[in-house]
Order: structure tokens, then C-alpha cells, then sequence
């Protein structure tokens, strides 16, 4: 065995070590990190089959972004695969897969976030409908707390981008949801997304008379274990869509804004999807995005939009592709957290 492997091996033991330090996502480090997309895709075709339909993420593809200095990924996943009828038992198969990711995560120090990456709905019914009572929803994150309780390393996303319903009728399922997660024991860290499409852009745009601002204005938590997760796409339209981008200093003024209305009613914040494509404008504002959100005193963290590897030529992939980084990753790894 050559001194150069060994060597090479010390190095890598040391950065595991120092990795694994980091863990936790309720010790109040930062969270900063990638959404790791994959299991979500293909939600026409549900269940679909695991590995052909969708796919999740590798021990490898964890291990890239955390020797970048990630401390957290957010894992979308459909709440259609994971149980598979409403009330009834968790997917053997699904957890098995989420279970594989969490173990792989562990030894990296990283936080993983489960995201129901749905949209508000279960087989396109809005949560809160005589298809989909608000009961059901409480009784599957009961379960999947029971299934992953070590709030060191799991984090629950509870809904991306609820825009099925409207605001208030999604805050009260929220608010219920995190009363029946706590009312179980749950002591996991929290996510809860802004009503449609979570945008800080229109944090403060009232629809049908409230705005999310005054919608999760006295949101709470008996641990204070949960974050409000907003999005935010660099587009003209913040769509996240297409691949032009709004000049750096366009974003200043809507972040002063939900940081400073976290700031005044003792909320923290966690930016759950952004990103832009990889040309030098676009850089530029993806770089000032994430100054903006680099106070630590209302930000917890931030998760990039997005790595996995089934994503082909999609400009906003932060994946690496035949080993060399994406264009992204000179901007986002400076910011990382370890």
C-alpha cells in the first residue's frame, strides 16, 4: 500500500470527522445545501416504478455535495407513493429508499429535509376536501415521524407550494398539522411553506383578502422547532421557467421586507428552492440572492434548486456531469456551511 493512498486516505477520514461534527438539523447550525430531486419526477404516473419512473438519490451524489460543504439536502418525494391509501400504512418500498438516503446521509453530517412535494393535493384533491380530510394529512406525518424519529438527522418539509387551496384554508392545515406532529411526540424540526406558491415576491400580495404575511404572522410551535420556507426563482415572472434573469439589486427590497417581518414576530426563515442557470448574468444574481439571505438571525438556511442526476440539459441542474462541476457550484460553494 503506497504512502500517497494512505495519505490520501488520512485526508479523507479527517473530512468525514469534520464533516459528521456538523450534524444536526436542530442544533442550530446552518442549514445550507441543494435539493436532491428525483423521487418527485413523473407524478402522472403513480406510483410509477422506483428507479425507471423516479429515482433517488446515491450514497455518491450525497457525497459530491457534501464534500462541497453542504449541510443539508431537501428531498422531494410524492406523498402518493409514500402511502400508498390514505390513512392506511407507509410504502415498505418508499421507506426502504428514504431510509437508504438517511443512512447514507448520516456519516456526511447531512441534515435531510423529507419534502411532500405535492402541491397541496393527493391525486390532484386539495388537502382539506371531502377527498382528502385534513385528518389524513396529520395521520401521515404522524406515521412518518414514527418511521424516522431522530430529529438530528430528519427534518420534515410538510408541503411544497401549496397552491391547490387557498391561504387561510392552508395555514389552519399547517397549524393543525404541526399541533398533531407535537401532540405525537414529534420533535423533529419543522417546515412550513407559504400558501400557493411559497414566492417571497408576493409575501405580502393579499389573495381573496389575506396574504401570507398575515396568514402565518402567529404561527407556532410548543419546541419552536419550525422554520417558514419560501421560494424564490431569479426570472422575470419568478417562474424559475425560463433562463434570463432580473438584475441582482431587483430582489433587495422584497428580502429587507420578509426578513425584517420574520425579524419583528420571531419567525426564522429557510429559503427551500432558488436557483438560476449557469450564464454569467444569471451568476451574478444568484451570487447576490445568496447574500441576501446570509443573515443568520432570521435565516436558518437555504437549499439550491437543483442537483440529481436524472436531469439531463435542465439549465438550472447544479448536478455535476461526468465529473466536472456545474457553473453553479462556483457561486453556491463559498456560501456552504461547513
Amino acid at each position: 500500500m503506497s504512502m500517497r493512498w494512505l495519505r490520501r486516505a488520512a485526508i479523507a477520514g479527517s473530512l468525514l470527522a469534520a464533516s459528521a461534527s456538523w450534524a444536526g438539523c436542530v442544533d442550530g447550525s446552518p442549514l445550507t445545501g441543494v435539493n436532491m430531486a428525483g423521487a418527485e419526477f413523473n407524478s402522472k404516473r403513480l406510483p410509477g416504478t422506483m428507479y425507471k419512473d423516479y429515482v433517488y438519490p446515491t450514497a455518491q451524489d450525497l457525497g459530491y455535495f457534501a464534500s462541497k460543504g453542504a449541510t443539508v439536502i431537501r428531498l422531494p418525494f410524492r406523498w402518493e407513493r409514500a402511502q400508498l391509501n390514505l390513512m392506511g400504512a407507509l410504502d415498505a418500498a418508499q421507506m426502504n429508499a428514504i431510509t437508504k438516503v438517511v443512512a447514507a446521509a448520516a456519516p456526511l453530517g447531512l441534515c435531510v429535509i423529507l419534502d411532500a412535494h405535492n402541491y397541496g393535493t393527493y391525486h390532484g384533491k386539495a388537502i382539506g376536501s371531502a377527498d382528502v380530510p385534513k385528518a389524513a394529512f396529520h395521520d401521515f406525518w404522524t406515521k412518518m415521524a414514527q418511521r424516522f424519529p431522530d430529529a438530528s438527522q430528519v427534518a420534515f418539509g410538510l408541503m411544497n407550494e401549496p397552491k391547490a387551496m387557498p391561504i387561510p384554508q392552508w395555514a389552519e392545515v399547517a397549524r393543525g398539522t404541526v399541533a398533531a406532529l407535537r401532540e405525537a411526540g414529534a420533535d423533529n424540526l419543522l417546515l412550513v411553506g407559504g400558501g400557493r406558491w411559497s414566492g417571497v415576491h408576493e409575501w405580502f400580495k393579499e389573495f381573496s383578502g389575506i396574504s401570507n404575511a398575515q396568514a402565518f404572522v402567529d404561527l407556532s410551535d410548543p419546541l419552536g422547532r419550525t422554520l417558514i420556507e419560501v421560494h424564490q426563482y431569479a426570472n422575470p415572472g419568478y417562474s424559475g421557467t425560463t433562463t434570463d434573469c432580473l438584475a441582482p439589486s431587483h430582489f433587495d427590497r422584497m428580502f429587507a421586507s420578509i426578513s425584517d417581518w420574520a425579524r419583528a414576530n420571531g419567525h426564522k426563515l429557510f429559503l427551500g428552492e432558488f436557483g438560476t442557470p449557469g450564464t454569467p448574468e444569471c451568476l451574478a444574481t444568484l451570487d447576490h440572492l445568496l447574500t441576501l439571505v446570509s443573515n443568520r438571525d432570521v435565516w436558518r438556511g437555504w437549499a439550491v434548486w437543483a442537483a440529481g442526476r436524472w436531469w439531463g440539459s435542465y439549465p438550472l441542474s447544479i448536478h455535476p456531469k461526468d465529473g466536472v462541476d456545474a457553473p453553479q457550484m462556483s457561486v453556491v460553494s463559498p456560501y456552504l456551511g461547513k
